[in-house]
């Protein structure tokens, strides 16, 4: 049986730690006001991201309200259940670190109860 994942979930605008592990962005967009020394990425993994049009109509709608956020991660694990080529190459890299350790999934949207970041998780720690 494959040992269960450590996978914390992290504001990018907070500093890292060093329990932080391997940190990953999973934004499709780079973050305002973040350099990339500061984020201390092992890597971006875009194709883990909500696609733009996901992202945008769950921005653009009422992301407070339940129905919105249900809707959204129903949709975002529908994309990353497609499993496209890059899907799986991104997988591989998060799966490989977390193997070696801790990671952290990184994201930047305001909300910490509502984020793509805790869905990613939540669909991989149902996979």
């Amino acid at each position: 049986m494959a040992k269960p994942l450590t996978i914390a979930v992290k504001r990018i605008h907070e500093p890292a730690g060093p329990a932080d592990g391997a940190r990953f962005l999973v934004d499709r967009l780079w973050p305002r006001g973040v350099s990339k020394e500061k984020a201390a990425l092992a890597a971006w993994l875009k194709p883990l991201s909500p696609s733009d049009g996901l992202r945008k109509r769950f921005h653009g709608e009422t992301a407070d309200s339940d129905e919105a956020w249900n809707a959204f991660r129903l949709d975002y694990f529908a994309e990353l259940d497609a499993d496209g080529e890059e899907v799986r190459a991104a997988l591989f890299v998060l799966d490989a670190a977390a193997e070696a350790g801790p990671v952290t999934l990184l994201y930047a949207a305001k909300s910490p109860e509502r984020n793509n970041a805790l869905a990613l998780r939540e669909w991989l720690e149902r996979r």
